[in-house]
């Protein structure tokens, strides 16, 4: 699934995240969506999201949901 559009994301769905330190090297992390932090529907660069474990980053990838 796409993680550039809002509606394919919600709370509880497991994804790989890009942190902001790691934009450069696209090192990504996994975790479960605990808020979604992008207000508008699509976003070029993916969905600002923070997980369960305190990280914010943009959805890079939808793993399960």
């Amino acid at each position: 699934m796409n993680g550039q559009q809002r509606s394919n994301i919600r709370p509880g769905i497991t994804v790989d995240i890009v942190l902001k330190k790691d934009q450069a090297s696209g090192r990504t992390t996994r975790g479960v969506v605990k808020d979604i932090l992008t207000n508008s529907p699509n976003h070029p660069h993916g969905i600002k999201v923070r997980l369960q474990s305190g990280d914010v980053g943009r959805v890079k990838a939808i793993i399960e949901g």
